[in-house]
């Protein structure tokens, strides 16, 4: 059977991560990041790569086995256009669910009365099951030209395991009645014999072919992905964790600007700063998605990407309050907090990513609350984390978080009419202020004072 998806080999992603990132929905009705990568040509095989991306790894050694899986079929595709087709998986899955009769009598006379009835009573029945029969056939048949062909005894990784599981089921003997021609041209008699076989004797093989060819579909969807969006393979590292990159950027953008990252033990947070509408935040989400396609074990949105697998990925970027549950938007933030408090507390590897925190309070209370949350931080080993804020005056404390605070800014380009942003990560503390400008280009001041000076009078004469 595939590889076993065990919890302790998988990354804990957590609700409002997936949404932060946009894994199976976007807010905006654009294309989530399955939709993205989703290039399965079966139901079934869209359910497993679903399924993956709800579980992706957490273990080097899963990862570097999906990852050898998806080279492989990235430099040998053409091996894999000999995957049984559509409508040959879709008939077999139909035909061992769909309610049909069965014939299961061990008394040849039986066999022959039934037989009879069927095709004199039930024949819609019948051709439901000549229907489905030739599809499982078809099915069986596109397996064994698949798993013979020669280049594949070179698979590695995760294929090995599913190409030899595919060939031992297939040797079974009740598959020697499956000839290697169509049956339509088979009698009655002959027919629902082979049914017999196929339904009943071996419905459960079937089964496990259909789940192994699944997962061939899933494999195959994330290598199409990897190689038609251009992205590249990451390199899997020990020891304490840390993840490099060059040249990564978002990979929803049409031309994004790519950038940097470096976060270690030696850096364990990013703190990030600039003015809104720079980038910070789809730089955050850059990162999570490259770091969640990495342990999915398929190529990533960078030129170049090395990390050590963590086990915990946390965002904290578009938080709403709930007031059926009277959680306000401040709680709502601290509970964020808490949930990566207590994955830390347990000795887990956590990756979490802040964007702007405690915005639901004051100023004082933001400023004290993000400095407290900084201090701690910084002392857990084998954790990193991004951190984005306004609060430019935490850079006169961060020098005391034992120099583990690599301090980034994205800024706006003044010299034009209107604000201009080159979304180039760079070195040091922002000090732009450009909220009065903002308004200002927006003319919203021009409105209120011209709305001011036009109004109607309130006041009426009294005769």
């Amino acid at each position: 059977m595939p590889l076993s998806n065990t919890m302790s080999h998988v990354l804990g992603v957590d609700t409002h991560t997936f949404k932060d990132l946009e894994i199976f929905e976007s807010d905006n009705g654009d294309a989530s990041l399955f939709e993205f990568c989703n290039r399965t040509r079966s139901i079934g095989g869209a359910a497993v790569l679903r399924r993956r991306m709800q579980n992706p790894w957490a273990s080097a050694e899963r990862i570097e086995a999906t990852q050898l899986a998806v080279r492989f079929i990235s430099g040998q595709r053409p091996l894999f256009k000999e995957m049984p087709s559509v409508y040959a998986v879709e008939g077999t899955q139909d035909y061992l669910h769909e309610i049909l009769p069965k014939l299961d009598f061990k008394n040849q006379l039986d066999f022959v009365l039934g037989s009879f009835q069927i095709w004199v009573n039930q024949d819609s029945h019948y051709f439901s099951i000549v229907r489905g029969a030739q599809a499982t056939c078809r099915f069986i048949r596109a397996l064994r030209a698949f798993v013979a062909q020669p280049a594949l005894r070179a698979a590695t990784g995760e294929l090995e395991p599913l190409l030899r599981q595919l060939r031992a089921l297939l040797s079974r003997p009740n598959f020697r009645s499956v000839p290697d021609f169509d049956v339509g041209a088979w009698g009655t008699w002959k027919m629902l014999k082979l049914d017999q076989i196929l339904r009943i004797k071996e419905k459960d093989t079937l089964t496990q072919l259909l789940a192994l060819n699944y997962e061939l579909d899933a494999l195959v969807s994330m290598a199409d992905a990897t190689s038609e969006h251009g992205f590249v393979m990451p390199e899997i590292c020990a020891g304490q964790i840390h993840v490099t990159a060059e040249g990564l950027y978002h990979p929803y953008l049409a031309n994004p600007v790519a950038n940097p990252v470096t976060l270690n033990q030696q850096h364990r947070i990013l703190f990030l700063t600039g003015p809104n509408m720079a980038g910070k935040t789809t730089y955050l989400r850059a990162f999570a998605i490259a770091l969640y396609l990495a342990h999915l074990g398929m190529g990533v949105p960078a030129q170049t990407f090395r990390f050590v697998p963590v086990q915990r990925l946390f965002s904290s970027i578009s938080l709403t309050d709930d007031l059926r549950r009277g959680v306000s938007y401040f709680r709502a933030e601290a509970l964020r907090v808490k949930a990566v408090a207590e994955a830390i507390a347990r000795g887990e590897r956590v990756v979490a990513l802040m964007d702007e925190p405690f915005k639901g309070t004051n100023v004082k209370d933001a400023f004290e609350a993000s400095l407290a949350i900084l201090e701690r931080f910084s002392s857990r080993e084998n954790c990193l984390f991004m951190f984005s804020s306004h609060q430019i005056e935490l850079s006169d404390h961060l020098h005391r978080l034992h120099n583990q605070v690599d301090c980034r800014h994205f800024e706006a380009v003044e010299n034009d009419d209107r604000l201009r942003f080159d979304y180039r990560l760079r070195a040091g503390i922002s000090d732009q202020r450009l909220g009065m400008r903002v308004l200002r280009e927006e003319g919203i001041f021009d409105l209120l004072d011209r709305s001011e000076d036009t109004a109607p009078g309130l006041s009426q004469t009294v005769p």
